[in-house]
């Protein structure tokens, strides 16, 4: 089975924003570079910056469907973020910069539910990327699921619902399943496939205006028995990855 990346996305802050790459490079053991690098914990978290802690300590699109709609872009140099979103102005600043931090909480929160607690601070934690697994982990997504799923909504979807990594076609809907504990070869990179992705309320939201629009996870329990989308991949060997390299199962 052999096909090519077609798509490369990093997501700066956890549950604020995505940007597209054409390339990346992979260490073993890590996260993608660039990738959940901070998270926004809210005011009843418990995260320290200590360690890694589960996806409950953090504001998320899950809880505020308005944070779907941003985008980002993470300068590598400099480390300065600049968010976007149809509804508020832009916004360029340093996340782990406490004087910026009062900009950065102006700024998320209309896009907040006034019945969640609201966002307080930007944590970091060390030599990983904040993803929702408790081993450093990488997304990656197949078309063909995902336009399982659109036939069986009856209406196009932006695969951004998804905030996956790394995007590629196998043909054959789930055909990601069926990969688990295998080895898959993505340009130089090799990843061991661990685990399912399970999907939650955030998939439910257009990632173009930040409103719940589309009944994802209803769709998938009733057609399919289950509420997954894509896999958690591990890099056991490092390397870059860029769009059009091919993907092997090993």
């Amino acid at each position: 089975m052999t096909n090519q990346v077609t798509d490369i996305w990093r997501h700066p802050i956890k549950s604020h924003g995505r940007e597209p790459l054409d390339t990346v490079t992979m260490i073993a053991g890590q996260t993608m570079p660039g990738d959940r690098v901070w998270a926004v914990a809210h005011e009843a978290s418990k995260a320290d910056a200590s360690k890694w802690v589960p996806c409950a300590n953090f504001s998320r699109g899950s809880k505020a469907p308005d944070l779907m709609a941003i985008n980002a872009r993470l300068d590598d140099t400099s480390g300065r973020v600049t968010l976007s979103h149809p509804n508020r102005p832009d916004l360029e600043f340093l996340p782990e910069s406490a004087a910026d931090l009062p900009s950065f909480l102006d700024w998320v929160k209309p896009l907040m539910p006034d019945n969640r607690a609201a966002s307080a601070r930007i944590i970091r934690v060390p030599d990983r990327g904040m993803t929702d697994t408790d081993y450093p982990s990488v997304t990656l997504c197949n078309w063909a699921s995902h336009r399982a799923v659109e036939q069986a909504i009856g209406h196009e979807l932006s695969s951004k619902r998804w905030r996956g990594n790394i995007w590629f076609d196998l043909g054959e809907a789930w055909a990601e399943h069926n990969l688990i504990d295998r080895k898959v070869q993505i340009g130089e990179v090799v990843f061991k496939i661990r685990e399912r992705v399970v999907r939650c309320l955030a998939t439910t939201s257009n990632p173009e205006t930040g409103v719940r629009d589309a009944d994802t996870l209803k769709v998938l329990k009733d057609t399919w028995g289950h509420q997954d989308f894509s896999v958690y991949a591990e890099v056991i060997q490092g390397g870059t990855i860029q769009t059009g390299d091919a993907v092997k199962v090993l």
